[in-house]
């Protein structure tokens, strides 16, 4: 077969022959879309026909696609060089983007670790909280206290702190590390605060404190497990509990970073500061991929304090020279927009488009937050078949277990955020 120019109909025979999607069999495999090209918020298929994304290519394109600035960071950057080592190497992209994400975080957050996905930026974090603690003398410390409903990647550390029903890896539950778990936060975001929210973490962290190295979240949303939002009363419990107890925290905010919340940094809205913290995803505007955990003054000398001297962990493509220089591109241009008055706008849209399905006896619960709108279902949604009746009403949103979600790019026009959720509102209403 000629590979050059291929046909729809020849892609299409390529990737029901050969090619395995996320989360899928080969043997009853999903519908899949061939995307021809991709601009704005707009998705072309093969057949000419055209998609509004709801998912910003799950939640990294948060300027669109085929974005003029980006490009140019691109093209500029390949002119120099695409890659080069890390290891005994600096270069000016790198430089930049460490300082950036240094100035953007919140204090004390001062050191950067680059590494190329979300799942790896986990890795990473939780090795350091390991090695820290072994440095210190308490290699005992080798558990991570976690909270149900939460996920924080497929890698195999990140998934044993991942819900052991909800979270997908539930398979692997005999061979994975055997973490401590709260219950999820019961506080939903905005609703008034109450003590005994606290109780079963505070329960949890007191009973295994001299095993536990860290804590780790997803900071107000949990995302992938659920789609939860919880107030921020609880994480400043949850810091002030680590702090009193001398455990690390660990925030993920791969999903959250970069504003999808209404704060830049989800730790914001509770005004903390993790020891640790996870970013990706929407790090490049979608472009690239690249991730990075950041950690404070305590946790990277005291790795520098270990029997190794050095931080154990090297990934080949770290510090990408494109990555980096795209991610520059990316804060320059989302620091540069009104991004907090484009998310209040998306939030009070999906707020009063989305309120419709709370009346469908199909339908648990209606919720948004910052530029993420959730439709919790009753029942476990057929994917395959409402992908479908989506892309018949001209809108890219990918279901998952109960939820039908959205969580557009921020720069998305009205008129096209209405046409998502008109299609949901539309899709979900009962026969």
């Amino acid at each position: 077969m000629n590979l050059k120019n291929l046909s729809t109909r020849q892609i299409r025979a390529i990737d029901q022959a050969h090619v395995w999607h996320p989360y899928s069999s080969l043997s009853q495999p999903l519908p899949t879309y061939h995307v021809t090209s991709a601009s704005g918020v707009r998705l072309q298929l093969g057949d000419g026909s055209k998609l509004i994304d709801g998912m910003s290519s799950w939640w990294c394109a948060i300027h669109g696609y085929n974005h003029p600035q980006l490009n140019e960071a691109v093209s500029t950057q390949l002119t120099k060089m695409s890659h080069v080592m890390f290891g005994g190497i600096i270069h000016e992209p790198a430089a930049q983007l460490a300082q950036r994400l240094v100035d953007i975080t919140p204090e004390p957050l001062n050191k950067v670790f680059f590494s190329d996905s979300g799942s790896v930026s986990v890795e990473i974090a939780i090795k350091m909280a390991l090695q820290f603690w072994q440095a210190k003398g308490h290699a005992e410390k080798n558990q991570l206290l976690t909270l149900r409903k939460g996920y924080h990647g497929d890698t195999f550390a990140a998934m044993s702190v991942c819900d052991p029903e909800t979270g997908m890896h539930h398979l692997f539950s005999e061979v994975l590390r055997q973490q401590v778990f709260s219950e999820s936060p019961r506080c939903p975001f905005n609703e008034a605060w109450q003590p005994d929210y606290l109780a079963d973490f505070e329960h949890q962290l007191i009973g295994h404190k001299d095993r536990l190295a860290a804590v780790i979240l997803e900071p107000i949303v949990q995302g992938a497990g659920g789609m939860h939002f919880y107030s921020p009363d609880y994480l400043k419990g949850v810091r002030a509990l680590c702090d009193e107890h001398n455990v690390l925290l660990i925030a993920d905010e791969i999903a959250t970073g970069f504003g999808r919340t209404g704060k830049l940094f989800a730790c914001e809205w509770a005004d903390i500061s993790p020891d640790i913290l996870c970013i990706g995803k929407s790090l490049t505007g979608g472009y690239m991929t690249l991730a990075a955990t950041l950690c404070n003054d305590k946790v990277s000398d005291g790795i520098g304090e270990s029997e190794a001297g050095v931080f154990m962990h090297g990934p080949t493509f770290m510090a990408n020279p494109l990555a980096c220089a795209v991610a520059n591109a990316s804060i320059e241009l989302l620091l540069a927009s009104d991004w907090q008055g484009n998310i209040a706008h998306i939030e009070a849209q999906l707020k009063e488009e989305l309120a419709p399905c709370k009346a469908y006896n199909t339908v648990t619960d209606v919720r948004v937050l910052g530029a993420i709108g959730v439709v919790e279902m009753k029942d476990f949604v057929d994917v395959a078949a409402l992908q479908k009746r989506f892309v018949e009403a001209g809108v890219w949103i990918r279901p998952f277990a109960k939820l039908v979600y959205v969580m557009p790019a921020f720069n998305i026009e009205a008129a096209d955020l209405s046409s998502l959720t008109a299609a949901i509102v539309e899709v979900l209403k009962p026969d």
